[in-house]
């Protein structure tokens, strides 16, 4: 195939929705999975009866999906800082600033884009423990490039029609390996030793691919294996003592080694055989291709939970496979559990990846917090820590010119793409509540009452549990877009393989995100950031009234070149922390960031102050029922003073104000409608040397739109 006439197949496929030319391309079974209507009965989860789960490989959000409509991408209009004190967009390979560019299929081989490395070394080096700054330095130059929605159709068409989640993380920030590993029992590391408080080292933890790389054949000679055997109970274990029905779909002997099978590592798996009659071996060692997944969906067999492995070539992987590829085996795997309408219209299907490659992502990942240059916890946390990280002082699995010391938090990593593809799931909709691969765990804990005792307690406060992307109550009332044919993918790959390899341009082209929004999911969170000025202290409060735990990032804008501090606040919990201002004479300047677009900056200068000057203090609150938000200001000194509130985007209809606050801790308290802005704010209140800002959503527990502020600046 031609450059044209591919550029004319992404035109027709991608920008025709709902058109005659692009029905006539769909197979049926993908029409069918849009047209069929959920099967509701109790309207809760019960009404899923199948839930089966695809993991590519090797993509993050951004890379993928930075420039979609109406999700957290390139127009992120609050991005932290680096250390040079630019947006965290200006990543440097060690000499020159490569911000994000365009992987161009009509000029290189964009889709077939190399890969590049991704071990935990160079991935811790690349999150460089929540500073940012060096991704080229450590992935290379093809980190930092994206697809648009021409590029990878089939991908923004499966956004268009189900739901996309833009705040879901693989578990680890390290490789393949670790990640299924997660996936497939909710932990990398021993739950026995964490539970004691003790920090896993290699020999009992996965830090890189070697306990799934497997050698051999099945079922003969069998498979040798690497690495000692983990004890703890997979997922498969779990259900099969449950007596819920699973299987895994997948060649044993092309699935890349083992690497795409996370239960290999694990002794239960690496006993059963064919001899002993383990349903581990039959359900989870055998050959089970696509057919047989289409036939059991098919005759009424379909398990209540599958896994599909993918082949190399079929698994999106920047090296042997290709967005192109992927797409038409989730194509495949669509058609097979759609053959049956009965089945479908009760099936929850979940798509995502295990980690980002090399590829960037530009949102700080939830994480315990870090230990900073003397050893100390740069943050805190409501619950104990203790076997939440890893002892990397011995193996040889950091690098050495990172900073500080060998003990690392695990999790999480960057952010990967995860389509939640079911009937209730469809319309367009993105779901913002922050989610890792042991969510798919914890939905299977929510739908057949089973528990996967190995998740930690850590995971379990951060990340939900994937309930909140399903409409349970009116699945039905969405609109039908259509997903494209992605059958010809072997012909586009074979011409891009002729194409020269992409290179980053030689002069930084301008971020870029498409324009407009999206339906949003109510999200559980209620969040709360207040400062307090005492002498030259800053005194942060980070409070949580939601009913989901969440991480609070703090980045020091004085010093960008500290690991920025980090608080884990479980729902209804709080915590505070202080900083010093004096060696900085006073001056202070603290973003603190959090889930869906929660930012609060603490600016000023607190030597300026003295018992006779104007203290202000300024905090939000929420009165969520009446879609209004209420800003307290008070002063804590002994002149009247006055403080301007001013809007930072037009779609806010609060216009400028200004409030007079006189002495005392009563304050003025004053209120804003955000009925015009779908509850989201940002805001700047500001006097002489004190300046605070407010960006985020207010949660009302009914469904919304995405942030109206992300790509209206490009």
């Amino acid at each position: 195939m031609s450059d044209l006439p591919r550029r004319e197949f992404l035109r027709r496929s991608a920008g025709l929705i709902g058109a005659a030319t692009s029905l006539s391309m769909l197979p049926a079974s993908i029409l069918r999975a849009l047209a069929i209507p959920a099967a509701v009965q109790s309207r809760t989860i019960e009404d899923i009866k199948h839930v089966v789960v695809l993991m590519q490989e090797n993509r993050s959000f951004d890379h993928y999906f930075g420039t979609l409509r109406g999700v957290r991408g390139f127009g992120d209009p609050l991005p932290i800082n680096l250390p040079s004190g630019r947006p965290v967009w200006f990543e440097s390979d060690g000499t020159n600033e490569i911000p994000p560019y365009h992987l161009n299929p009509a000029i290189s081989s964009a889709l077939l884009v190399p890969d590049m490395p991704h071990s935990f070394s160079d991935a811790q080096a690349a999150w460089n423990q929540g500073i940012f700054g060096e991704w080229p330095l450590f992935k290379t130059q093809y980190s930092m490039g994206y697809y648009r929605r021409a590029d990878i159709p089939f991908q923004f068409a499966l956004a268009e029609a189900f739901t996309i989640c833009d705040s879901y993380h693989c578990s680890v920030t390290s490789a393949t390996d670790v990640n299924r590993i997660v996936l497939f029992s909710g932990s990398n590391f021993d739950p026995a030793l964490r539970k004691e408080g003790i920090n896993c080292t290699y020999q009992n933890a996965e830090v890189i691919n070697e306990r799934c790389l497997v050698g051999g054949a099945m079922p003969t000679p069998g498979y040798t294996y690497t690495g000692n055997a983990f004890t703890w109970p997979t997922l498969p274990d779990v259900l099969q003592a449950a007596g819920v029905s699973w299987r895994i779909y997948q060649d044993p002997n092309n699935n890349w080694n083992g690497l795409m099978h996370g239960g290999l590592a694990f002794k239960s798996f690496r006993q059963a055989t064919a001899a002993s009659g383990s349903a581990l071996y039959e359900h989870g060692m055998t050959l089970r291709t696509i057919q047989d997944l289409e036939h059991d969906a098919a005759s009424g067999n379909l398990p209540e939970v599958s896994w599909v492995l993918p082949s190399r070539k079929q698994s999106e992987h920047p090296a042997g496979s290709s967005p192109d590829g992927g797409a038409y085996f989730i194509s495949q795997v669509l058609d097979a559990i759609t053959a049956n309408p009965s089945v479908w219209s009760k099936t929850a299907f979940f798509v995502t990846f295990d980690e980002n490659d090399g590829l960037f992502d530009h949102v700080p990942p939830p994480a315990p917090p870090s230990f900073n240059a003397e050893g100390v916890l740069a943050g805190a946390s409501t619950l104990p820590l203790a076997g939440e990280y890893f002892d990397g002082s011995t193996g040889g699995y950091l690098n050495s010119t990172t900073v500080t010391g060998s003990v690392r938090p695990w999790g999480m990593g960057a952010r990967v793409p995860m389509y939640v593809i079911s009937p209730w799931s469809r319309g367009g909709w993105v779901n913002s509540q922050v989610f890792d691969h042991t969510s798919f765990g914890m939905f299977l804990e929510q739908r057949f009452g089973v528990r996967i005792d190995s998740i930690s307690p850590w995971y379990r406060a951060i990340s939900g549990d994937l309930t909140s992307a399903f409409d349970f109550e009116s699945p039905n009332d969405s609109a039908l877009p259509v997903l494209p044919d992605m059958s010809d993918y072997a012909t586009t790959n074979a011409a891009q393989a002729k194409l020269p390899l992409p290179t980053a341009p030689a002069q930084s082209q301008p971020l870029f995100q498409e324009r407009g929004f999206r339906p949003s999911r109510a999200l559980p969170y209620a969040l709360h950031s207040t400062a307090l000025i005492k002498n030259a202290n800053v005194f942060l409060r980070f409070e949580n009234t939601g009913t989901q735990g969440a991480v609070f990032h703090v980045y020091d804008q004085l010093h960008l070149d500290l690991i920025p501090r980090r608080y884990t606040v479980e729902a209804g919990k709080s915590l505070t922390d202080v900083w010093s201002s004096s060696a900085d004479g006073g001056a202070y300047n603290l973003w603190v960031y959090s889930t869906n677009g929660f930012v609060r900056s603490f600016v000023g200068n607190a030597s300026v102050w003295t018992a006779s000057s104007f203290k202000p203090e300024v905090l939000v609150a929420y009165k969520e029922t009446l879609n209004q938000l209420l800003l307290r200001a008070y002063n804590r000194g002994s002149q009247t003073g006055v403080i301007t509130v001013t809007p930072n985007h037009k779609f806010l209809d609060l216009g400028v104000r200004t409030i007079t606050v006189p002495p005392g801790r009563g304050g003025i308290e004053v209120e804003f409608s955000l009925k015009s802005s779908a509850n989201w704010y940002d805001f700047t209140a500001s006097s002489a040397n004190f300046e605070r800002r407010f960006a985020g959503r207010m949660e009302t527990g009914e469904d919304g739109i995405s942030d109206p502020a992300m790509a209206i600046n490009l």
